[in-house]
C-alpha cells in the first residue's frame, strides 16, 4: 500500500472516561474492530490541554492522570469511517488528522524514486521483534544512525494494531506483539535510501512517510518554522506542529529542558502541549543510547509536540528557540484538521485543508 493515507492522533487524559469504561480502551476497540493497519497508544509523562490542567508524572498528586496519546493510520476512507464513533463519544481532548504516506511489505523494495523533502518517518514493531541478532527497534535506530538522519526517537506502546491486528500490553506476559514506534527525521535522500534496508531487515514492514522542516539541531538554527495562512482557500484552517527532541538529561539554565518547555509553553497560553518519554534513541551525531527495556533514565529522549493555530506557534517558537539554545531537535510540521472539545465545546474542525509550502 504506497498511497496516501490519513493519520489520527487523539491526545487525552489517562483517567477520561465514557459510559462504558476508559476512554483509552473505547478508542483502540474501535481501532481492532476495524481493523486498523497501525496503531499505537503511547503513555505520556507531562502535559496540558485547552483548559491548561497540567498533568505530570513529576508530582504524586498530578500523576494518577497522565496525558495519553493515541496515533491510527489507514487509508483515507477507513480513518473517515471511525471518525463517527469516535467523536459520538463525550470527552476531553484534542483529535488531529494528517496525511501520510503507507508503505509496506513490497513497497519499501522499490523506493529508489529519491524524496524530495525532509521527512519525518514511523516505522512500527514489536516490543520482542528481532533483526540483525537485537531488538527491531535498537537495529532500526542503527541503521538511521549509520545513514546520518538528523535523529530518531523510540516509544514504547501499550496498546495498539499491526496489519490489523490488535496486541495490548498485559501483566506476566511477554506482550512480543505490543506495537512499537520509531520516529526519524531525515532528509528525502537519507530516508529514501534507508527503506529497502528496511524491507529486508523486518519481517513485517509497515512504515509510513510525512513531511517535515527540520529548524534547528543542537542549538544550530537551520531554518525557521512554516509560516502558513491562518486558512486555505476554501476558509477551512491550517494549524501547525512544534516538536522537540532532546535528551531527558538536556536543561536549560539548571532545569529539565523538557520541564521547562511544558510549563513556559502553558504560562505563554499555548492551547496544549504534551511529552511523551522514549526509550532508545539519538539526534545528530551522538551515538545511540538509552536504557533498558521499560526502565526510566535520565538518558532517554524526550519528545514535546505543541499545535496551535499558526499565529500562536509562532508566538511559541519564540519560547522554543530560547530553550533551545543548545541542546535538541526541533522540527515544524502542517497539519491540516484539528478540533480540540471540552465541556465548553469544540474548537477547529475535522476537514482536511490544503495548503503547499
Amino acid at each position: 500500500m504506497n498511497e496516501e493515507c490519513i493519520t489520527l492522533t487523539t491526545y487525552f487524559g489517562e483517567r477520561d472516561r465514557t459510559k462504558d469504561g476508559l476512554l483509552a480502551d473505547e478508542l483502540l476497540e474501535i481501532y481492532g474492530g476495524h481493523r486498523v493497519a497501525a496503531s499505537v497508544l503511547l503513555r505520556g509523562s507531562e502535559g496540558f490541554g485547552r483548559l491548561h490542567h497540567l498533568r505530570t508524572d513529576r508530582l504524586l498528586s498530578l500523576s494518577e492522570d497522565l496525558p495519553v496519546v493515541s496515533i491510527a493510520v489507514d487509508r483515507r476512507d477507513r480513518i473517515e469511517t471511525m471518525l463517527e464513533p469516535l467523536l459520538q463519544i463525550k470527552r476531553r481532548g484534542l483529535v488531529t488528522l494528517e496525511r501520510t504516506r503507507l508503505l509496506r511489505g513490497e513497497d519499501l523494495h522499490h523506493a529508489h524514486a529519491q524524496l524530495e523533502q525532509e521527512t519525518k518517518l514511523s516505522v512500527y514493531v514489536g516490543r520482542q521483534e528481532r533483526a540483525d541478532g537485537q531488538p527491531a527497534w535498537a537495529a532500526i535506530c542503527d541503521l538511521l544512525h549509520r545513514r546520518g538522519v538528523a535523529g530518531a526517537t523510540v516509544l514504547l506502546g501499550v496498546d495498539g494494531t499491526r496489519n490489523g491486528r490488535r496486541a495490548r500490553a498485559r501483566f506476566f506476559s511477554r506482550n512480543a506483539d505490543v506495537p512499537m514506534i520509531v520516529l526519524a527525521v531525515g532528509t528525502g535522500r537519507q530516508i529514501a535510501a534507508a527503506l529497502p534496508e528496511l524491507g529486508r531487515m523486518l519481517h513485517e514492514p509497515l512504515l509510513t512517510l510525512e513531511r517535515v522542516r527540520v529548524c534547528k539541531r543542537d542549538g544550530q538554527l537551520l531554518t525557521s518554522p512554516h509560516e502558513p495562512p491562518a486558512t486555505d482557500e476554501r476558509g477551512l484552517g491550517v494549524w501547525q506542529k512544534l516538536t522537540v527532541i532532546c535528551a531527558q538529561s538536556a536543561t536549560h539554565e539548571g532545569q529539565p529542558l523538557n520541564v521547562q518547555l511544558i510549563r513556559r509553553l502553558r504560562a505563554g497560553d499555548a492551547a496544549g502541549a504534551t511529552s511523551v518519554r522514549g526509550i532508545w534513541g539519538f539526534h545528530g551525531d551522538h551515538p545511540p543510547h538509552g536504557d533498558r527495556l521499560l526502565q526510566v533514565r535520565r538518558h532517554v529522549p524526550v519528545i514535546t509536540v505543541a499545535i496551535d493555530t499558526p499565529e500562536r506557534i509562532a508566538r511559541a517558537w519564540t519560547i522554543v528557540d530560547e530553550l533551545t539554545a543548545e541542546h535538541g531537535l526541533v522540527t515544524s510540521e502542517l497539519v491540516p484538521a484539528f478540533s480540540a472539545m471540552s465541556e465548553g465545546g469544540s474548537w477547529g474542525g475535522l476537514r482536511l485543508a490544503r495548503w503547499e509550502e
